[in-house]
């Protein structure tokens, strides 16, 4: 809608008295320049509301948050391709730990060792200790790989490490390591050493 430019002729209503001349009536011309509303037209576009060029404050009526599940899957997703494409860590599990990633980066750079620890069953665990680490350290990192593993296979069953340290030895080259202040270098263990589960034999 287009709108003309109009003059308005409106009366003053001031009034003087003067004594010397008689009462005056004048009239003010003012011009009212009116310009065409530039009105958008409608697209279902989101609200915009701006106060002022300083402290704008705009609503856009737009969520681009992500519900909790689906951020964290989206996350766990692409911490997986990038492990999976990393000659590094390609050989972490797909729900790998933090720990997990900085064992397996002191090892490439020589902060840490893998140490091969041979169940009684046969199993191999692959557990990593720092290269000082002692043999408390090494029973620590027993209980840890083996508790997060059980977690990832739904397992429940509870393990009683009090009673598992009472009944094996940790052996290495016929060594028992029987002192859990000693360091695994002081009984010769190298990074790929194995260490095996000895079962303790009972005093008669």
């Amino acid at each position: 809608m287009c709108l003309t430019n109009k003059i308005l002729t409106l009366p003053n209503a001031s009034r003087q008295h003067n004594s010397a001349q008689p009462f005056l009536q004048m009239e003010t011309t003012v011009q009212v320049k009116t310009e065409p509303l530039d009105i958008p037209e409608d697209r279902g576009q989101p609200c915009v509301d701006t106060e002022g060029e300083e402290g704008e404050i705009e609503e856009t009526g737009v969520d681009d948050g992500l519900p909790h599940q689906e951020a964290m899957a989206r996350v766990n997703s692409t911490i997986a391709e990038l492990i999976e494409s990393d000659p590094l860590l390609k050989d972490l599990p797909g729900e790998v730990t933090l720990e997990e990633v900085n064992s397996a980066i002191a090892v490439e750079y020589g902060q840490a060792m893998v140490v091969d620890v041979m169940r009684a069953d046969g199993e191999v665990l692959k557990i990593v200790v720092v290269q000082d680490a002692s043999v408390l350290d090494l029973k620590h990192a027993i209980r840890r790989h083996v508790t997060l593993r059980q977690s990832r296979r739904g397992g429940t069953t509870l393990i009683s490490w009090r009673y598992i340290w009472r009944s094996y030895w940790l052996y290495f080259d016929g060594q028992k390591l029987s002192d859990d202040r000693r360091t695994l270098k002081s009984y010769g263990i190298r990074n790929r050493d194995e260490i095996m589960f000895i079962h303790k034999l009972r005093k008669t």
